[in-house]
């Protein structure tokens, strides 16, 4: 449909696009108490004038630039002339040969000898020579030649008028399409759909003042540039380069030839010809692969590569004035998904907001055994947060996906042996503290009462000594005596020769699915042998309430339930309580 109706959808699409721009000025007209249709008559009016003044000036321009071009034609020949193949050395050899085999190629056959016919008497006769065939030209007059003249130009001024007319329509009844866009919609999805052309219309106003300012910059640059290069016209190449550069990728090339033929054409060597090029070349990759890429994608919700492909998809489809449109239809195309359930699948595909939370993007590089990304992930997100944030947020929910696989059987002994390692590396890495970056620790002297010894102990399996060797190295990070116990050996032959008193804290370390049943047995058999030993359980990652998790546990409870990290610093004393880490469900 948007291929065999394009002749419609073209004109309609350029003329919502200059709708968005022209708006603002009509409605700023409105302000000064002149009416809608005037204003919108008056705002076209201005810029249509505006337009053909600009394109009047340039076609004069352009004129003389052509008219000038004689009076170079000494450097033309001499150009051309230093292009050809020179006669000597191993490449003009080779040249030279190919030049006399094309011509031993292009030499005509020695026309055979013509054919004796014999008729049924006896005589011979020569064939009739062939008839020559000659090109009559038709008889052309005034308004033909006018015809064929003016025929090239007629299809783009036709399609002007059609968007002007659908421009000055859409201006003056823009509420009651807005309000019947509504009404189609449905009145139940009001408020979603208002939410939807704000958000695009947002979105493709600022891509829109976005592309003029970066033309605009590019435009100036230029001109500027082959100013001191010494190209003449160098203002009108500047206003053509910025003009140009609407059709994204082609659009700068065809700047970029136009002064590039003229230095071939005015000046001796190849100096300037060169600059001009350098000139481009660098202008155009800074600012199509740096500038244009962090501003619309960051601005238009669309990732590069998306960019990238919608615009080869519309210039497919609709050709030069899909390349234009292709921005502006693809925020269309990402706002429907953002906020249309069923086509929440292009939003993901196209859009720029990541798509897998840090936790699942370790956990999925894990899983492929990319060791290089997963530390990756690590550290971007260790360089924005603390290291008990790095550990509650996503280290922590990493270890539950990988138990709760792990427990379904889909989890493959090679990729558990892998994860484990990798994660206990992680955390081997960050065994030197960085005090700058971990400002919920306080400073020594300003530290509440400390436990004597705190005894960090795992529930269960791997996935519990992980995670109570992450609580041990921040307690050993703030300067508490800690003792981390590895799993395998009951829990009391690992604590025993320890001797704990009243002063000391057992800390056990749980991840869930299957977290209170294993925290519960090492709980009751550390109570019942160290009745005054305080007992802190983290099953770390819990969203569950608290005081329900403690009737788990009964009828001998824990001196404190925790469900992150930061929780269990803070209960230690060794954490600012105003320093809790949001921890996601």
């Amino acid at each position: 449909m948007l291929y065999f109706a394009r002749d419609i959808l073209i004109p309609l699409a350029l003329a919502i696009t200059l709708t968005l721009i022209l708006s603002p000025a009509v409605g700023w007209l409105q302000k000064l108490h002149i009416r809608r249709v005037p204003g919108t008559l008056l705002v076209m009016l201005l810029v249509v004038s505006a337009a053909s003044g600009i394109g009047y000036v340039i076609l004069n321009q352009l004129v003389q630039v052509v008219s000038d071009l004689p009076s170079y034609r000494e450097n033309i020949h001499n150009k051309i002339a230093a292009l050809r193949t020179p006669n000597k050395g191993a490449l003009g050899k080779a040249a030279q040969s190919v030049q006399e085999l094309g011509k031993e190629l292009a030499t005509p056959q020695e026309t055979p000898p013509p054919t004796v016919v014999r008729s049924r008497t006896g005589r011979t006769s020569a064939p009739a020579a062939p008839v020559a065939v000659q090109v009559v030209p038709a008889s052309e007059n005034e308004l033909i030649y006018l015809r064929d003249v003016t025929k090239p130009f007629l299809a783009p001024l036709v399609k002007l008028g059609i968007v002007l007319v659908f421009t000055v329509f859409l201006l003056v009844e823009e509420s009651d399409l807005r309000n019947r866009i509504f009404r189609l919609a449905g009145l139940n999805r009001l408020n979603r759909m208002t939410q939807a052309v704000a958000d695009g219309t947002r979105r493709i106003s600022r891509y829109l003042m976005l592309q003029f300012l970066v033309n605009a910059a590019f435009g100036l640059l230029c001109g500027l540039g082959l100013y001191f290069i010494g190209v003449p016209y160098a203002a009108l190449w500047g206003t053509v380069a910025a003009l140009l550069r609407i059709v994204p990728y082609v659009g700068s090339v065809v700047a970029g030839l136009l002064p590039l033929l003229l230095s071939l054409a005015v000046f001796d060597g190849w100096r300037s010809p060169l600059l001009v090029f350098a000139l481009f070349a660098t202008l155009e990759l800074v600012t199509g692969n740096l500038l244009e890429p962090w501003l619309y994608g960051a601005h238009t919700g669309i990732s590069s590569l998306a960019l990238l492909v919608t615009t080869m998809f519309w210039a497919a489809l609709w050709g030069p004035a899909g390349l234009i449109l292709s921005t502006p239809l693809t925020v269309c195309v990402v706002v429907l998904g953002r906020h249309v359930p069923q086509l929440s699948f292009l939003h993901i595909l196209l859009g720029d907001e990541p798509v897998l939370a840090p936790d699942a993007h370790l956990y999925q590089r894990l899983l492929a055994m990319d060791d290089l990304e997963a530390r990756a992930v690590a550290e971007e997100y260790r360089q924005e947060n603390s290291l008990p944030q790095l550990y509650d947020g996503v280290i922590i929910p990493t270890l539950t996906m990988a138990e709760q696989d792990r427990h379904k059987g889909a989890l493959d002994p090679e990729r558990e042996e892998f994860l484990f390692v990798t994660l206990r590396e992680m955390i081997a890495d960050n065994s030197e503290p960085r005090p700058s970056s971990d400002p919920q620790l306080p400073e020594a002297g300003v530290r509440p009462a400390m436990p004597e010894r705190i005894l960090c102990l795992p529930a269960d399996d791997e996935a519990d000594e992980i995670a109570s060797a992450m609580l041990a190295q921040l307690l050993e990070h703030a300067g508490c005596a800690t003792i981390c116990f590895p799993i395998g050996l009951s829990p009391l032959s690992m604590v025993g020769p320890m001797e704990p008193t009243g002063n000391d804290v057992f800390c056990i370390s749980a991840i869930q699915p299957f977290a209170f049943s294993h925290a519960r047995a090492v709980s009751r058999e550390l109570r019942s042998k160290f009745p005054r030993t305080k007992i802190l359980i983290g099953v770390w990652g819990f969203s569950g309430e608290t005081e329900r998790a403690l009737l788990r546990f009964q009828p001998s409870p824990p001196d404190k339930f925790v469900s992150s990290l930061a929780e269990a610093l803070e209960y230690l004393g060794v954490s600012k309580p105003s320093a809790k880490t949001e921890v996601p469900a």
